[in-house]
Formats: C-alpha cells, structure tokens, sequence
C-alpha cells in the first residue's frame, strides 16, 4: 500500500442558499483501507439520470457558465426560485456524485475477502464515483470475470439489478408480463434482453419510430410509439395479447401512466362477461420509478377500482427481496456482463471535461441513445 497515492480529485457539487449551482475539483484524502475494505482506482462511471439528480440540483443548464480555470475547471448556473426552496437539506454543503463505476482494486485490507479482490477488476456500487480513487467495504464491489474491463463493468448495478428487479417484482406479484416506457434506452435494452431470455412477454413503449426500430432489431415483439396516433389502440392491442397488467414507468410526470392504466382497464374489458360500474377485476399497477418528464402526475381516474400507481426503488426492493437473493442477482449480472447487460457510451470523458459547458449540457438532456461515462483516470 506504500505505492497508494495521498489523494485523488474529485468532482462536487453544492446549492448555495442563495440559489447557484457550483461544480468544481476537489483534491480528497484517500483512506487506506480497513480490514473489510479495498481501494479502487476507478476507471469508468457512467452519468445516469439518478446521478443527474444530484449533481445539478434541479438547475436551470441554459444558465450554466464557466467560471474555473483550465487546470481548475468549475461551472456556476442559477437553481430557479420556486425549486430553491425544495433542496434546503442541502444549501451550502458540497457532496461527492456517482453512483456507480468500474475499476481495479489497488489496495485491500487483511481480511480475506479483501485480499481476494486484490488486483482485480470490479463494479462498485458506492457513492461518490466520479473520483480517482474510493475506498469501499468488500460488499459494494462485484468481482468481475477475467478480460472483463472496467469500461465494461461501470454499468453493471444500477441498470442492471433494476431491469432483473422489475422482472423479480412481476413475480412475486402475480403478474405475468410487464409494460416499460423509455424502452429503448440502455435499461430498456437490457430489459428486453432478460425478458427473451427468460421467456417473459414485454411491451416496450417508446416516443420516436427510431427507438422502435432499434428494439425490434434485439428482438422486441411488442413496441408501441406514443408519437403515433394509433398508439392507445396499439397498446391496448398488446396488453389484451400479453397481459401485461403491472408497468414500470421511467418518465414520472405528465399523462403517460394515466395512458397506460386507460390501456389496462380496456385490454381488461375486452374479456368481461359483465358490465360492473366499478369497472374490471383486473389487478392493473404502474410503477414510477424516474423523474425524465418534470410535469405534475395526472391521473383520470378512468379505470375502474382496481388499480394502483406507486413509486419503486432499487435499494428497496434489494432489501425486501434479502440479501441471498439479491447476491443471486448481483452474480447473474457478473456472468452476463458482456451479453445481457452489455452497456454502451456515445461519449467517454474527463473529469475536466465534465465540467465543460457545453459538454455539459449535452448529458444533462438525458437523450436516449446519448450515455456519457467519466473516466476519472484520463
């Protein structure tokens, strides 16, 4: 461990009580491990939409502006003042980003759990990601198989055990198959991957024929584009084929999930034998689990009485479901790493980088098909 570095950068971010988003470099300690612990040299941490969250603090990005230096780049933008007062809990405090990542392990403690990871690549489920170095209990790391990469493994927590948790959830549930909107991005494709592999009908919803396309191309059987117009009769069409009753919701906001419920409960007619003013019997529930549409939820309440809308999580759920299980879970992503939950980036960059303007703003539109993955390391 003589060869450890001191220290390492790390990016942050901080909402002032006077309303500005500050990013900027920061050089941390880098603490040597304790018996349960290794250090990461981390390699690779993707920018997902829970990590955006945080890092820009609900900030207005056409605001953004830089206001470091080349060698200490920093970006200041305006929080507007009707959300200000939202993020109280965290004015004036400045936190470490990144949920996720993928590097090698550089030092260990003298368990042997820790020793075992010595030298090896892993995935890493910690917090405060996009660093050089972090140093973690042996539980948040998953050991990768050999010629694994860190790129490869950065994106095998989050997306991952969220696709295979709503599968786990549609069984535990009595549910039979699943709707997911947002479908064609990187968690969307993984999601359609399990559910070819383990014989699960999905109907994919999506918001450009581009997207469509691309999940066809993977084997996708029932897409349905919200752009067309034809899209409620389509996915009432495939929910009366599939019976897919339980739907996981990545937008949050707006009258998608009330789309989806209108859907269920006339898929859901189509079979009944009877009128019932408290409409069909049908158990019809749509999970939000993102925040990609910042609208007001709208519900019409238009479907009878046998429904649900609630949120879902992935920590959660990982703690209902125990922690056998959930290694299960965690080992099937390992094994699969390369195939099933394969993940791909438009853009690899800096730390610098990431507080470019411009660039930026560019990951901040969460586009599908548009994933950026930090390397602490370059």
């Amino acid at each position: 461990m003589s060869d450890l570095p001191s220290s390492g950068r790390q990016l942050r971010t901080e909402v002032t009580a006077a309303g500005e988003l500050k990013l900027n470099l920061v050089d941390v300690p880098t603490a040597p491990p304790k018996s349960e612990q290794v250090v990461v040299r981390v390699e690779a941490s993707p920018i997902n939409p829970s990590d955006l969250g945080l890092l820009l603090g609900m900030a207005d990005v056409s605001t953004a502006k830089q206001v470091g230096t080349d060698d200490n780049p920093a970006i200041s933008a305006q929080v507007p003042s009707a959300i200000l007062p939202h993020l109280k809990a965290r004015w004036d405090e400045s936190m470490p980003v990144g949920n996720e990542g993928g590097g090698v392990v550089v030092a260990a403690g003298d368990s042997e759990a820790s020793q075992a990871l010595l030298g090896k690549t892993v995935g890493v489920l910690g917090g405060a990601m996009y660093g050089q170095y972090r140093t973690l209990h042996v539980s948040q790391c998953l050991a990768m198989h050999e010629g694994v990469t860190p790129r490869e493994s950065a994106s095998c927590f989050v997306n991952p055990l969220t696709a295979l948790g709503m599968v786990e959830t549609m069984n535990r549930e009595g549910f039979k198959a699943l709707i997911h909107t947002a479908a064609a991005s990187n968690l969307g494709q993984m999601l359609q991957k399990i559910c070819l592999n383990d014989g699960v009908a999905l109907v994919n919803i999506v918001r450009k024929p581009e997207q469509a396309d691309l999940l066809r191309s993977i084997g996708a059987s029932h897409v349905c584009d919200s752009s067309q117009d034809s899209f409620m009769a389509d996915l009432t069409a495939a929910i009366a084929e599939t019976g897919a009753y339980l739907a996981f919701d990545a937008t949050g906001g707006g009258e998608l999930a009330n789309q989806i419920l209108i859907a269920m409960e006339a898929a859901a007619n189509q079979t009944a034998t009877e009128y019932s003013r408290y409409g069909s019997t049908q158990d019809k529930q749509v999970y939000i689990y993102g925040g990609l549409e910042r609208r007001s939820t709208t519900l019409t309440r238009s479907y009878g009485m046998q429904w649900g809308v609630g949120g879902w999580l992935l920590t959660p759920f990982l703690q209902k479901v125990g922690p056998e299980r959930a290694e299960q879970l965690r080992q099937r992503v390992a094994d699969e790493i390369k195939t099933t939950f394969a993940s791909g980036y438009t853009e690899e960059i800096s730390l610098a980088q990431a507080l470019q303007v411009e660039v930026l703003q560019t990951y901040a539109l969460q586009a599908t098909g548009k994933k950026f993955l930090i390397n602490p390391a370059l």
